[in-house]
């Protein structure tokens, strides 16, 4: 089959489409054969060689490409129950040390990475929710806010902050959202009460001035770290989704990083979300395996509205 991996790091030109042995699955894990698979900044990082520079990831030979699948099951390892081959399902890859992702024909998980594709959605619409939806979800979770607390979600119009702003909203959070002005309309119909503008001078006066006294919670999506820091109340809470990017605890800030984790119970239910249409999946567009470099040069690039999606 054809995997998308890299064997030395640098730009999208190192990226290779080579023909590789069909993964077995081992017990508790399941192979699917794969429909669509999201391009994600994690993707270009991988790639760029800095997460192994970093200590996340230990140096290998080769380095498999992509943490989104959705796709039917093709085959079931020792021990699996819950699926059958034939199912259309969704799932995660967040192991770094594994020489295959999703970016490829064919992908093995273990069975509790997965979950059923959101019925009556397409594909390549499905492949954009597990990373950026179970993200935002965990890292609600870890502020850990009640109904009623306000919440600043910056980065709002992102994958991430997109389907942050409306999990946000259906747990009963105000949300102030920062966003480029052409995003404005977008994150009101997202649930979002308030919309300050990226370009701010200073946002977190922006933010105070909309909420006195700072926000109860930011989850900082664009990284943008004590600017974010500045607009939250004292002994309030704030989340980075980026390694190294969450700013030191000032003022009695409770501060965590969300370092995702599959999970196919709670995707099962972000599906369910999305299944209903609750749950907007944006799609910037959809390129051919063969273009996986295309695809990392136009998300270098910037400016996309929803994610791009590679089809074998």
């Amino acid at each position: 089959m054809r995997a998308v991996v890299v064997r030395r790091f640098g730009g999208p030109e190192v990226l290779e489409l080579v023909e590789v042995a069909v993964p077995e699955p081992g017990p508790g894990q399941v192979r699917v054969r794969v429909a669509a698979a999201a391009v994600n900044p994690v993707d270009a990082v991988t790639r760029s060689g800095v997460l192994t520079e970093a200590g996340l990831m230990a140096p290998r030979e080769t380095v498999g490409i992509g943490w989104d699948v959705a796709g039917t099951v093709e085959r079931l390892g020792p021990g699996v129950s819950g699926f059958a081959v034939g199912d259309e399902v969704i799932g995660l890859r967040d192991r770094l040390d594994v020489p295959l992702g999703s970016h490829a024909d064919a992908l093995v998980l273990d069975a509790t990475a997965l979950a059923p594709a959101p019925p009556g959605v397409p594909a390549v619409e499905a492949a954009t929710l597990p990373l950026n939806g179970l993200t935002a979800l965990q890292a609600l979770d870890l502020l850990d806010l009640p109904a009623g607390a306000t919440l600043l979600v910056t980065g709002a119009a992102g994958a991430v902050g997109g389907f942050a702003v409306q999990l946000a909203v259906r747990r009963g959070l105000r949300v102030v959202a920062v966003a480029g002005e052409r995003d404005a309309a977008l994150l009101r119909e997202l649930g979002a009460e308030w919309y300050v503008p990226r370009d701010a001078p200073d946002p977190a006066a922006a933010v105070r001035a909309l909420v006195p006294g700072g926000v109860d919670g930011a989850l900082d999506a664009a990284l943008l770290g004590v600017t974010a820091l500045g607009a939250v109340r004292n002994r309030g809470a704030f989340v980075a989704v980026a390694a190294g990017a969450a700013p030191p605890g000032l003022r009695g800030i409770r501060v965590a990083h969300v370092w995702v984790t599959a999970d196919g119970t709670a995707l099962a239910g972000l599906a369910a979300l999305a299944a209903r249409r609750e749950l907007a999946l944006r799609v910037a567009d959809t390129l051919p395996l063969e273009r996986a470099a295309a695809a990392h040069r136009r998300l270098a690039h910037g400016g996309l509205r929803g994610r791009l999606v590679l089809v074998p």
